[in-house]
């Protein structure tokens, strides 16, 4: 669709937007926090550095408070796993006891540690790099990274040492993928920093070369996994080798509708970078063609499909404040390899300083909506905004100095900020209602996390925050449409199903969503696949594509979550304790 087109319908449209804005008529979204009801007390604490420059280092490195979520015990309930950062605080597991509250099990999984004296914990990721139906753990580090065998009944087991993955990087993205389709799950690894550890500097040009243009960062790694536990890189033979951005985000999907898995990455001080899939074990890099070079601060890379026209967009935060005026980057994709920046078209361009941000479909009416957390340092009433100021106008600066930097001190830095969520009205267009839906916290957000907690058919929001207290909003939408859930569980294909993509067709619409292994800045969404249907009343059809290239056309009912066995069809559901479907 034009620019032209989309605001022709936006015009075309305005009536019932102010409609929704009336006051007295009841909110479409609605949400209510309940961590602390829910027995969620987690706090997310920053890594303190010594040193005269150690409030620098300690605001690069402020992400790291991140949320994974799966059904690690096979009950039927989406668990999930908390990061800290700070030398001997604990990673936090809670487990889902299936009504309405979580328990703390981290001291009989053991999973809790990672940050000692020269490591950060960053992020983590669930995944099955076994096919053994247990969702095994990888917690990622400024350091190397951790990997947690599942043993089943709740005990994990530290594998790290015998992985493989024993490079050193300063790795705060994650995702398991299948690029090559041999069944077993791989991992890329996106680096912020160059190999350098931050703990035991050896020198004090760390930081960006460039605002704008970075080239010095860690880039990506890519290990392929060979289904026992052993991961090995091949990150040159892939073509990912030349990329030197400072990653913050990847994300996947297969964007040009061939069965690949594609890559997406977003980049801080520089160009963010896309990568499709050749089908031999390599990528091509087609940034220029397809996107167009940025000299934006992308932290975010989530894929849906929006619009619902059968095609992967792609959605990326960057920063809007008083100094920098980037404007996020909404990617529709144009069918073609190429896609076209939409974000202030559909009023999704502004979201502060953001971070994570997740597409769902949070009121069931077959349209996604979008919920984006922001907010970098909320601390004294001083602004540090003016005095970075100065020191970038500073003729002949070197940003790689971390001597060079001004002290940050008590000052806040875009702090305080206002969450967005935007409910999508279809047409290209967006309305943004975080006050009216009760989610619009000033906490500094971090990662985005979404499932049904409950299997009550709505999508509940996990909110992390960095230095602060976890929220959890539980979904209390009124007068939500029908809805499918889907677990599905590959054979063939690797056992979590990422890259499989199932096209629905209710309500004369066709909606698509692919199995993703960990999109979206520091936290992984549920696996399970949710669709709303709106008013439908049926299900026209429903395809599963496995990446094992089989085709599946079943039936499934509507208002409840499906288990779906690659080549089976519908099985049944796991009771208590039994783990997932064999």
């Amino acid at each position: 669709m034009t620019v032209a087109a989309c605001l022709f319908f936006v015009a075309l449209l305005a009536p019932s937007l102010l409609a929704q804005s009336e006051p007295g008529r009841p909110a479409r979204l609605r949400f209510e926090e309940i961590s602390q009801k829910a027995g969620v007390s987690h706090v997310h604490h920053i890594r303190t550095f010594k040193g005269k420059k150690g409030d620098v280092l300690g605001m690069f490195t402020s992400g790291g408070a991140s949320v994974a979520v799966t059904d690690y015990d096979g009950d039927g309930w989406d668990d999930f796993f908390l990061t800290d950062s700070q030398e001997g605080e604990a990673n936090r597991l809670y487990r889902n006891r299936g009504n309405g509250t979580f328990a703390d099990v981290t001291q009989s999984a053991g999973v809790g540690g990672g940050n000692d004296a020269r490591s950060i914990v960053a992020d983590a990721l669930w995944f099955d790099y076994d096919n053994d139906g247990r969702a095994d753990l990888l917690v990622v580090r400024f350091g190397t990274p951790l990997l947690y065998h599942n043993q089943g009944g709740g005990n994990f087991k530290d594998v790290s040492a015998t992985s493989g993955l024993n490079k050193f990087g300063n790795t705060v993205a994650a995702i398991a993928f299948d690029y090559d389709r041999d069944g077993y799950l791989d991992l890329m690894l996106g680096n912020y920093f160059k190999s350098e550890n931050l703990l035991d500097l050896k020198t004090p040009h760390v930081l960006p070369n460039d605002l704008d243009n970075a080239v010095n960062g860690g880039g990506v790694t890519l290990w392929r996994g060979d289904g026992h536990g052993r991961f090995t890189e091949v990150t040159e033979k892939a073509g990912f080798a030349r990329h030197s951005g400072w990653t913050l985000d990847i994300g996947h999907g297969d964007f040009d509708n061939d069965g690949l898995q594609d890559v997406y990455l977003a980049c801080d001080y520089g160009t963010d970078r896309i990568f499709f899939n050749n089908g031999d074990g390599s990528f091509r890099e087609t940034t220029e063609k397809a996107l167009g070079y940025d000299t934006k601060k992308g932290m975010n890379a989530e894929a849906a499909d929006y619009d619902n026209d059968g095609w992967l967009d792609i959605y990326v935060t960057n920063i809007t404040d008083e100094y920098m005026k980037e404007c996020n980057m909404l990617w529709h994709n144009n069918h073609d390899g190429t896609f076209t920046d939409l974000s202030k078209e559909t009023g999704t361009c502004d979201t502060l300083w953001g971070w994570g941000a997740k597409f769902g479909d949070f009121d069931n009416d077959a349209w996604q909506d979008l919920f984006a957390v922001n907010g970098l340092r909320s601390a004294g009433k001083d602004n540090f905004i003016p005095v970075l100021v100065n020191m970038i106008i500073t003729p002949g600066i070197d940003f790689t100095d971390i001597n060079n930097w001004p002290d940050i001190g008590d000052m806040s830095w875009s702090g305080f900020q206002k969450k967005k969520l935007f409910l999508n009205l279809g047409a290209d267009t967006f309305k943004e209602m975080s006050a009216d839906a009760g989610v619009d916290n000033d906490l500094d957000g971090r990662g985005v996390a979404l499932a049904d907690f409950d299997n009550d058919g709505l999508l509940d929001i996990f909110q992390t925050n960095a230095n602060q207290r976890v929220l959890l909003y539980h979904n209390q939408s009124p007068n939500p449409g029908r809805w499918v859930g889907l677990k599905l569980v590959g054979t063939k294909s690797n056992r979590d199903a990422i890259g499989t993509r199932v096209t629905l067709r209710a309500g004369n619409r066709s909606l698509i969503r692919e199995v993703s292994g960990g999109n979206g800045y520091s936290a992984q969404s549920s696996t399970r696949l949710h669709f709303g249907l709106g008013a439908a009343d049926r299900i026209e059809s429903l395809e599963i594509r496995w990446p094992s290239g089989l085709v599946q056309k079943l039936d499934v009912p509507l208002d409840r979550i499906s288990y779906i066995k690659e080549g089976t069809g519908m099985i049944a559901a796991p009771a208590a304790s039994e783990g997932t479907p064999k």
